[in-house]
């Protein structure tokens, strides 16, 4: 990947589309495989209604990786070369807090960026998965707003998705939270706009703990 050019796209809803396709469940990165150590919270009881789903699910947006992520995803985007966006990707993986969420984000990221790059004109090496899809958005001229939003919201859905089945919670509950965090995405997604790597910081201690307890977990549903 050499100097990182824009593509414009040819209209804004041609523009969503692809956004909708790329964060769909039916985009194969993998997604579905993984908790985000939810599995664990469940287990040990710190998840065990749609309150307490909901409450984590917050947390992880405002002060864990929903935040993060999206400060990545906003620089990537910002990056105009391969060095840059290469620095970026480092910090992102020196950023996991074990071995589970590296592996959550690296091949969710290596799965978009070899599919993303037979399709579009949007050529990507191996990075992580918020990275990825800041450097191939850049590319094709999609909006960086409505990008950080969706990817927020995609994130959010999945976990609702693992949460569905692991509490477990009816569909309506699920959705419910997943709604209600709706503006939450959206808030996130604008203040990411105009902060930098300085501003990453995470303080979801519980939520790292559990990534970590999930490597030794007995019985599994998922990868993370």
């Amino acid at each position: 990947m050499g100097m990182v050019e824009r593509i414009p796209m040819p209209t804004d809803t041609a523009a969503l589309l692809t956004l909708a396709q790329w964060l769909s469940p039916s985009y194969p990165v993998g997604a579905f495989s993984y908790s985000h150590g939810l599995e664990w919270a469940v287990e040990c009881g710190d998840v065990s209604d749609a309150p307490s789903f909901q409450g984590w699910l917050t947390d992880i947006l405002t002060h864990g990786s929903g935040q993060s992520d999206t400060i990545l995803l906003a620089t990537a985007y910002g990056a105009s070369d391969a060095a840059t966006i290469a620095e970026i990707d480092a910090t992102a993986r020196a950023l996991a807090p074990s071995q589970e969420r590296l592996m959550e984000t690296s091949l969710q990221g290596t799965a978009f960026s070899s599919l993303t790059s037979d399709i579009w004109p949007a050529p990507l090496s191996d990075l992580c998965y918020p990275v990825a899809i800041g450097a191939a958005a850049r590319m094709l001229g999609l909006p960086l707003g409505e990008t950080l939003a969706m990817y927020l919201h995609a994130f959010a859905g999945n976990l609702t998705s693992a949460a569905i089945r692991l509490v477990p919670l009816g569909q309506t509950e699920g959705q419910a939270a997943l709604a209600a965090v709706a503006p939450l995405c959206e808030t996130l997604a604008t203040t990411a706009q105009t902060q930098t790597l300085d501003d990453i910081g995470s303080c979801c201690f519980a939520a790292d703990i559990a990534s970590m307890k999930h490597e030794t977990q007995y019985s599994r549903l998922f990868r993370s």
